[in-house]
């Protein structure tokens, strides 16, 4: 199973790159995790945010590969505990299709991509910079591959 993490920026700091890329390379081949960025979306004085969101919306759904399971990041969906996370994942190793993560910019997603969403899914009721949510999800799919699996990463 491929797990496409789409996530709206571009030029990340090397620390959020290192880490990803850190917690990305340690995931197995028969779960690996894949990011696929999406450029902002222009904003001006002439632009609404409403615009670039779509803009960025339209991006992050052309993006999405063929029978993806399709989870939104978004401060209205069901936060779950890293176990919750980790029987998910053996759902979706389970279930043949491939998984995607979408992580809006600044904005947030689109509605547009909220609708397409098969499942909202939220980290925290706390606000995270878009960039650390990166990291975060790497971390985390990490963490439930290796509680799946047995590995003594996680300490509950």
């Amino acid at each position: 199973m491929r797990i496409h993490l789409i996530a709206v920026g571009t030029r990340m700091p090397s620390w959020v790159e290192e880490s990803y890329r850190e917690f990305s390379k340690r995931m197995p081949r028969e779960c690996s995790l894949q990011l696929v960025e999406i450029p902002l979306g222009k904003r001006s004085k002439s632009r609404t945010t409403e615009k670039a969101r779509h803009e960025e919306g339209q991006s992050m759904l052309a993006a999405i590969p063929a029978d993806c399971y399709v989870v939104a990041l978004d401060v209205k969906g069901k936060s779950w505990s890293t176990e919750a996370l980790a029987s998910r994942l053996q759902d979706w190793m389970a279930s043949g299709r491939e998984l995607a993560l979408l992580v809006g910019g600044p904005d947030g997603l689109s509605p547009a991509c909220l609708a397409r969403a098969d499942q909202l899914w939220s980290l925290s009721s706390l606000t995270f910079p878009h960039a650390l949510v990166r990291v975060i999800i790497a971390e985390q799919f990490y963490r439930a591959w290796t509680i799946t699996t047995g590995h003594p990463y996680h300490r509950a």
